[in-house]
C-alpha cells in the first residue's frame, strides 16, 4: 500500500510505504479485497499501520532521496485544514483478486437535519393475512418506542412492500401511536385505526380542475358518459349550462358557478368508472366542496339532492362573496400560520391541508399583508385564483339564504364510511343537511 499525508506531492508531505502481506501472513487469492480492507479500517482510524517483521529495510533502495519513507513504525494520520487522506492499495496474490486502486477518505457527513414538525404521524402495516398484520403490530409496539416516530412512519411506507391484510393507525405522539397499535394486535380494531380491504377515495376542492377534463372519457368511456349525462340533468333546474360542454372551456371553468358543479359531475362520474371496474370503495373523505362528491358516492345524497347542494351554494358565492376577499396558500404548518396571521384582522385560517401546508382567507388587504410577511421571512406563499373568502367570517353573509335554498334535501346513511373534514371525525351521512353544508363553506377544512 501507498498512503499519503495529503495530495502527495507536496515535498513536505511524504509519502509512506507499507505492507499488507507482512501483516497478516500470505493472504493468497484474498489479496485484494484485504488489501481494500486494512486501507478503509485505517481511513476510518485515521492511523497509518506500521509494516511488521522489518528490523532493517532493503539497502537496493535510496531511501534517502525522493518522498517514500518506510512504515516502520505506527503514525497518525491528519485529515482537515485542506488535507484529504488518500492511499493507493496494489494487492495482488497467489489466483486470486487482485486491487490497483486508490481510496480517499469520505467526507464529513452534513448534520442530519431536524424531524419536520408534524400534526400526526401515520404508520402504515401490511401483511399476507390479518394473523400476521397483528404479529407486525405487535412487534412494531415492542421495537419501534425508541426510534423517531417520524423515521418509523417513513421507512413503513417506503421500504416495506404491501400485501393484501392493511392498517393504518394515526397518531400525535410516540404515546398515541403505540397505543393504537395494540388494537391493531388485538381482537378489536379501535378508533382512529383502519384495517380492511378497498380503497379510499379523496374528491378534491376546487383548484383541481383543467381544461379539457374528461372529454376523452366521454367518448371512451360509456359508464362516465351515462353518469355525465345523469348529473347534467340533475344540475340542469338550477343552471343555464350544460357541464358536459363547458369542460373544455378555459372562461367558463373560471367562474366559481361553473366549475364547482362540473367538477362535482366529473368526481362523481370518475368514481363510478372505478366502481364499475370492479374497485372496492373502504371509505370516502372530501376537501371543501369536493365533500358533495363525496356524499354523492356514499350514498348520502341522492343525485338531485347533491345537484341542488352544489349549484345553489355556488351561485350563493358568485352572487353575494364574490370581490369581497381571496385566498392564500402558505407553506407553513397551522401553528405557523396561526402566529403569522395574529393581528392581522379579517384573515383566518381556511384550510389544513397537510403539516406545511395551510390555506388563509380574508379581506384583500389582509392577504396583502400575509403576502407581505411571507416574502419577507423566505416563506413560499402564492394567491390562490379565486375572489372570495371561503371559510372565513365572510361567509356568514349568506347563512340564512343558504339553509333556505338548501331546506328539503334528504340526507340518508350511506353505504360507504363517509369521513368528514369539518368534523375531522367518521360521521352518520344522515347528519348532511343543510346547516352542515352551511359549515363545510364557513368552518376551517380539517384535511
Amino acid at each position: 500500500m501507498l498512503a499519503t499525508y495529503g495530495r502527495g506531492r507536496d515535498a513536505d508531505r511524504p509519502l509512506w510505504l507499507g505492507s499488507v502481506k507482512s501483516n497478516i501472513g500470505h493472504t493468497q487469492a484474498a489479496a485484494g479485497v484485504a488489501g481494500v480492507i486494512k486501507m478503509v479500517l485505517a481511513l476510518r482510524k485515521g492511523v497509518l499501520p506500521r509494516t511488521l517483521h522489518v528490523d532493517e529495510p532493503t539497502g537496493e533502495v535510496d531511501w534517502d532521496s525522493g518522498a517514500v519513507r518506510l512504515l516502520t513504525e505506527a503514525r497518525d494520520w491528519p485529515s482537515g485544514e485542506g488535507r484529504v487522506r488518500r492511499a493507493g492499495v496494489s494487492s495482488f496474490g497467489i489466483s486470486g483478486t487482485n486491487a490497483h486502486v486508490i481510496v480517499e477518505e469520505a467526507p464529513e457527513e452534513e448534520p442530519r437535519p431536524e424531524a419536520p414538525s408534524v400534526d400526526v404521524v401515520p404508520w402504515v402495516l401490511s401483511a399476507r393475512s390479518a394473523e400476521a398484520l397483528r404479529e407486525q403490530a405487535a412487534q412494531l409496539r415492542m421495537t419501534a418506542g425508541q426510534f423517531n416516530v417520524v423515521d418509523v412512519g417513513w421507512s413503513l411506507a417506503s421500504t416495506r412492500a404491501a400485501f393484501e391484510h392493511r392498517a393504518v393507525v394515526v397518531g400525535g405522539d410516540r404515546e398515541e401511536l403505540l397505543g393504537k397499535l395494540s388494537s391493531v394486535s388485538g381482537v378489536e380494531v379501535g378508533v382512529g385505526v383502519g384495517a380492511g380491504g378497498g380503497v379510499v377515495l379523496v374528491f378534491a376542492g376546487q383548484g383541481c380542475q383543467w381544461v379539457g377534463m374528461g372529454r376523452e372519457l366521454l367518448g371512451s368511456s360509456p359508464v362516465f358518459a351515462e353518469s355525465m349525462r345523469e348529473c347534467a340533468a340533475a344540475l340542469s333546474p338550477f343552471v343555464d349550462f350544460s357541464v358536459v360542454d363547458v369542460l373544455g372551456s378555459a372562461g367558463e371553468l373560471g367562474r366559481v358557478e361553473v366549475v364547482q358543479p362540473a367538477l362535482w359531475a366529473v368526481m362523481v362520474s370518475l368514481a363510478r368508472v372505478w366502481r364499475s371496474w370492479g374497485v372496492p370503495v373502504a371509505a370516502v373523505v372530501g376537501h371543501s366542496q369536493g365533500e358533495i362528491a363525496a356524499a354523492t358516492v356514499a350514498g348520502a345524497l341522492s343525485v338531485g339532492d347533491a345537484a341542488r347542494v352544489v349549484a345553489l351554494r355556488s351561485r350563493l358565492i358568485a352572487e353575494r362573496l364574490s370581490g369581497l376577499g381571496g385566498m392564500v396558500s402558505v407553506a407553513l404548518s397551522r401553528e405557523r400560520v396561526v402566529s403569522l396571521i395574529a393581528g392581522v384582522p379579517g384573515v383566518s385560517v381556511a384550510a389544513v391541508n397537510g403539516s406545511s401546508s395551510t390555506v388563509v382567507s380574508g379581506e384583500a388587504a389582509g392577504l396583502e399583508r400575509v403576502l407581505a410577511a411571507c416574502v419577507s421571512s423566505g416563506v413560499r406563499a402564492r394567491r390562490i385564483d379565486v375572489d372570495y373568502a371561503s371559510h372565513s367570517v365572510q361567509v356568514e353573509l349568506i347563512r340564512e339564504e343558504l339553509l333556505g335554498v338548501l331546506d328539503g334535501i334528504v340526507p340518508r346513511s350511506g353505504e360507504i364510511p363517509f369521513v368528514s373534514t369539518v368534523t375531522g371525525e367518521r360521521i352518520d351521512t344522515v347528519e348532511l343537511g343543510a346547516e352542515y353544508w352551511y359549515r363545510n363553506l364557513r368552518q376551517t377544512v380539517e384535511f
